[in-house]
């Protein structure tokens, strides 16, 4: 029998969202008041030239994460309904081109045949990098493959880095679970991920094999989404 799916009223919902979208922005954004800080401090002229530098690549860090989140939480700029895999490989290298929780992490692509994805399998995408990056913390490659099979679209992203793991606060809220102290900014993007899985209609796997950890979804066509073939 399926445990049944926490409920979050949307109020709740887009406050845990916002406080997510802040813990990512802090960093950045953080780094760059304290170069301006430096900059207007007159005694301090000798470190100009470094606090431009942690102003640059703060900016273009803050922007990447609000670039890559526009889409991951929220519409984004398409009005078509569907993004390119080129604009979620461009948002990707965005967020992840630095450092990440204190390792680097390098994003790759295998997507032969495909050129764009609905708008909401788009998300469901980058949601899917942003926990394979959660993985492994010290950094490594993250690889993200897209086929099609059956009019069912398969994403596959593997992490692989030292000490990969798959913290079991993720595997309940994906499939809907309410943690036990509570959700906050950290678990609620899985917890949102799997909204998203479900709203698709698609299953999801996690596996994890030495130091490689598996994610896997299946995502079914617009007819079995309506005919509810897959939960």
């Amino acid at each position: 029998m399926t445990a049944p799916v926490t409920e979050l009223t949307p109020a709740d919902l887009a406050a845990l969202m916002c406080a997510r979208i802040c813990h990512d922005l802090v960093s950045p954004v953080g780094a760059l008041g304290t170069a301006l800080e430096v900059l207007d401090d007159s005694d301090n002229v000798d470190m100009h030239e470094d606090a431009l530098d942690v102003v640059r690549v703060s900016a273009r860090r803050a922007l990447g994460e609000l670039q890559f989140l526009r889409l991951a939480f929220g519409g984004g700029g398409s009005a078509t309904g569907r993004v390119s895999v080129d604009t979620l490989k461009t948002l990707c290298a965005g967020k992840y081109a630095g450092k990440y929780d204190g390792g680097k992490i390098i994003v790759g692509w295998s997507h032969a045949g495909f050129d764009g994805l609905e708008k909401t399998t788009a998300r469901l995408v980058l949601n899917l990098v942003m926990l394979a990056a959660t993985c492994i913390p010290r950094g490594g490659n993250v690889k993200v493959g897209l086929t099609e099979k059956d009019d069912a679209v398969h994403i596959d992203v593997t992490a692989t880095g030292v000490r990969a793991r798959i913290d079991p606060m993720v595997k309940n809220t994906l499939s809907g679970k309410a943690p036990e102290d509570g959700f906050d900014g950290r678990s609620i993007q899985p917890f949102y991920t799997g909204m998203i899985i479900r709203r698709l209609k698609g299953r999801m796997d996690m596996s994890l094999v030495d130091d490689t950890a598996s994610l896997s979804a299946l995502i079914p066509g617009m007819e079995d989404q309506e005919a509810g073939h897959l939960h």
